[in-house]
């Protein structure tokens, strides 16, 4: 951890640009000659100072403004996201697996321990798949495969466990199986990677720490309710894989219409996004999927266009650079 560079955007927060510099470079694989660096770091200065990063204006109560910003929205989109990971019912699975084999398939406790342990192994193993699909596929998809993914393994659980025999009742095992691999590839990383980049600058950190608090709270909840559930809702508490299965379902509506793909735009795109929703009065997902790739020297103007206030130094026009940025006088660097 020691190891890891500080955000670009957090050291310009800092006036600390030779070293983003150096990170923008490495990130982007290029030369710190490279002339496009001069653009990308002025543009990013223009969207720093219009989050109000640079003069610390950050509040709470910013986090419940609408606009062309829409910070509620987000904020809340990145809350909802934890709280529905909790309620697709993965710690309700995770925590009583074991349980589950003891009094429903009569396994004895050693082998119910083994079959969690052997559970968690696979959880782990669909986990990693995660590391490339979440670019290649995109947010959206994976949120929504998933969800089906695991209300399907529900449906398949709650189903296997109503005639109350041993024989079927490896069929909810097989259910168990698969929702842990469903939800390890999909809805275990996505809830903790899209608050951070659905946030903007000026809210992010107060509401992706919003989003955390969410997901410990619910985590809460389910693991307190599940006993509860299990013992009260038929055999082997079948009705307890039915409300979870009855949760997933309600789930897809709220990513299919909601939730707008993020996957390879810069957190001033995201912004632009929200801005073009509201300014268009059309749906965020829809905004989404309509705004083109923007170079970086088209973020800020369109920023403009659709009602984002981006203040500019005097003199300075937002995408053009007329000296270098990056320099290695302290001069230039107190300039910028």
């Amino acid at each position: 951890m020691t190891n890891m560079p500080e955000s670009p955007r957090w050291l310009l927060t800092q006036d600390r640009v030779d070293e983003a510099a150096t990170i923008l470079a490495a990130l982007n694989g290029e030369s710190r000659d490279d002339p496009r660096l001069n653009t990308q770091l002025s543009n990013l200065r223009e969207a720093v100072r219009a989050s109000g990063q640079l003069d610390n204006k950050t509040r709470p109560k910013d986090l419940f403004t609408g606009g062309p910003t829409q910070h509620l929205r987000r904020m809340l989109l990145g809350f909802s996201s934890q709280m529905m990971q909790q309620l697709s019912g993965c710690n309700a699975v995770i925590y009583y697996f074991p349980i589950l084999f003891q009094t429903a398939i009569g396994v004895s406790n050693n082998t119910a321990l083994l079959l969690g342990g052997v559970n968690q192994i696979v959880y782990a193993l669909f986990a990693t798949t995660s590391w490339f699909a979440v670019e290649r596929v995109g947010r959206r998809k994976l949120y929504l495969i998933g969800t089906v993914g695991q209300c399907l393994s529900m449906v398949l659980t709650f189903g296997a466990l109503i005639p109350g025999t041993a024989s079927a009742a490896k069929g909810a095992a097989v259910g168990l199986f698969t929702y842990i691999a469903f939800f390890g590839a999909t809805w275990l990383p996505l809830p903790w990677l899209y608050p951070a980049e659905i946030n903007p600058l000026k809210t992010r950190a107060m509401a992706t720490a919003s989003s955390t608090v969410s997901n410990w709270l619910w985590n809460f909840f389910i693991v307190l309710i599940t006993p509860v559930l299990v013992n009260n809702t038929g055999t082997h508490g079948w009705g307890t894989y039915l409300f979870f299965a009855l949760l997933n379902a309600i789930f897809f509506p709220i990513i299919y219409y909601l939730y707008p793909e993020t996957s390879g735009r810069s957190l001033e795109e995201i912004d632009v996004i929200f801005a073009k929703g509201y300014s268009e009065k059309i749906s965020y997902v829809k905004a989404a999927k309509e705004l083109p790739f923007l170079a970086e020297d088209e973020v800020v103007s369109k920023a403009r266009e659709y009602g984002i206030d981006v203040e500019t130094e005097e003199g300075h026009v937002p995408g053009e650079v007329e000296k270098p940025i990056v320099s290695e006088t302290s001069s230039s660097r107190s300039a910028v």
